[in-house]
């Protein structure tokens, strides 16, 4: 799909801000907030904008723990991968995970109550996946930014 710079000036306002009105919206990229409305359902119908979300913060309902992982999976079969990615996608302490080149197969993101039901987690979703090689830990000690946006050139 081809973006205009109407379509550019959405995207960027609205990953900021996804609560902005058609009428906000429509002042910012010189259109009315009807012909505003049409953009926005073009631009999700087309797959543009995946999704409307809500950042939570992790302290405000009790998952202040947050590590990324870096997995290895012990054979490089696209079965084994295939049944990695379904597992990811039905466990709810994964936020985000990626399947990546280089020296993980995987990086995930996990929130955890606390250090005990992080181990708890592990201990269930890695250490008994007999295709799991290698985990690397690490431990966020500050969200120094939280972001999914995308950067758009106008």
């Amino acid at each position: 799909m081809d973006l205009d710079r109407v379509d550019r000036t959405i995207l960027i306002a609205v990953q900021r801000n996804n609560r902005l009105t058609a009428g906000e919206l429509g002042e910012l990229a010189g259109l009315s907030a009807t012909a505003c409305q049409r953009r926005l359902k073009r631009l999700r119908d087309a797959g543009v904008i995946e999704a409307d979300v809500a950042i939570v913060s992790p302290e405000a309902v009790g998952r202040p723990v947050i590590t990324l992982m870096s997995i290895s999976l012990e054979r490089d079969r696209p079965d084994i991968i295939d049944l990695f990615k379904q597992a990811i996608r039905r466990t709810p302490e994964v936020m985000s995970a990626y399947y990546v080149a280089g020296d993980a197969d995987f990086v995930l993101i996990i929130s955890a109550h606390d250090m005990l039901s992080y181990e708890r987690f592990t201990r269930h979703f890695l250490y008994e996946n007999p295709d799991v090689k290698e985990i690397k830990t690490m431990v966020v000690m500050d969200r120094t930014k939280i972001s999914l946006a995308l950067p758009i050139d106008e």
